[in-house]
């Protein structure tokens, strides 16, 4: 395939819109290798290992972490390559070696394969988190012997927990690097510079990000706050795309606002969240989709845990699984996500009854 076919900068904005970016074309196995690769080098000879979700909230972790470690290495790792980036602890990690997991939750059984082995090989394993956890789940990891910490989803942040957690007495720019982070990750909306971290942590490869919010904090250089204006101008114009492709639909007394697009999604959310919605569904050109509340709608965990995924009561995410080949990801594209949305939708319709539902019933 010609490189220029998934050139972003040959895009209109609508095609860049309604298309995933061109890393959603390389081959599962090519990138299976690289990680591999790149996971035993940082991994190998590190007295410190860190695995986190490579968002704002994992790592301002592993910056915590480094300050507490010196040099702890990063594996980044999402939900999905969680049991991947275990195996490789498990197996190149140095014995004697302090492992860290941040950020991140089973939703299967499976992510923890290789978790024993590495408790063998390591003279520490703890494990940070603020999502919602199946107590079975839970319970096998601390059996393991995994020092797991999981903070209350409505009130902390995974930086929360690590601050709290871990033995140090760490700088005021660090807790406040913390509670800048919650108000983006628990979509508080207080502080304007939370979202400026999550867009840097977006933007910007991990390491960097990780080097500057140790010297930083939350208040981020002139250079970088230039840097996040230039690219927020075409983000601001793909938000404006997926908010015009918007339906508001009536789901058993919910508004779900539902929506298509390579967008930020928080925004969108925000945006339909003024126009009615209690809860939003936006629907990714990848495949997967983000599931947003409100005050009026805090299930979203729910939701995405019957379409492969999960999350918090106000944010969760999911990637049905319901492409079989590449058929089915034109069939994604041309339709705008027209199966995902109704596989979503399909999974607020089937939520069981809480006493909650006649009091949301009420406020109408």
């Amino acid at each position: 395939m010609n490189d220029w076919l998934i050139d972003d900068d040959r895009l209109s904005l609508e095609r860049k819109s309604l298309l995933p970016g061109a890393g959603f074309f390389t081959p599962d196995s090519f990138d299976a290798e690289q990680d591999e690769r790149e996971a035993q080098e940082a991994i190998e000879g590190a007295a410190t290992v860190v695995v986190a979700d490579p968002d704002a909230d994992g790592l301002a972790c592993v910056a915590l972490l480094r300050e507490v470690h010196g040099d702890a290495a990063l594996v980044p790792a999402g939900p999905h390559e969680m049991d991947e980036a275990i195996g490789y602890l498990a197996e190149y990690a140095d014995e004697g070696v302090d492992a860290y997991i941040c950020d991140l939750c089973p939703d299967e059984r499976d992510d923890l394969e290789g978790l024993e082995e590495l408790v063998e090989r390591a003279d520490s394993v703890s494990w940070f988190d603020h999502h919602q956890w199946d107590d079975e789940i839970a319970e096998r990891v601390r059996d393991a012997g995994v020092r797991l910490v999981v903070g209350d989803s409505e009130e902390e942040c995974t930086a929360d927990v690590t601050l709290r957690s871990v033995d140090y007495t760490f700088d005021d720019r660090f807790a406040e690097l913390a509670a800048v982070t919650r108000d983006h990750d628990l979509w508080l909306r207080e502080d304007p510079r939370s979202d400026d971290l999550a867009d840097y942590a977006h933007w910007e490869e991990p390491e960097e990000y990780v080097a500057v919010v140790r010297e930083h904090g939350a208040d981020l250089s002139e250079e970088v706050l230039e840097f996040l204006a230039e690219r927020r101008v075409e983000k601001e114009a793909l938000v404006e795309k997926a908010v015009e492709r918007a339906e508001l639909k009536e789901v058993d007394g919910v508004t779900v606002g539902v929506t298509y697009g390579r967008c930020s999604q928080n925004e969108v959310a925000e945006a339909l969240r003024e126009q009615g919605a209690d809860a939003s569904v936006i629907v990714k050109p990848a495949g997967s989709a983000s599931i947003r509340g409100t005050d009026a709608f805090q299930r979203c965990h729910e939701v995405a845990g019957q379409v492969n995924g999960g999350g918090h009561p106000k944010a969760a995410g999911c990637k049905p699984d319901i492409y079989d080949d590449m058929l089915d990801y034109a069939h994604h594209w041309t339709t705008q996500g027209a199966v995902t949305k109704q596989v979503i939708v399909e999974a607020f319709r089937n939520l069981p009854e809480t006493d909650d539902d006649e009091g949301i019933e009420n406020e109408r």
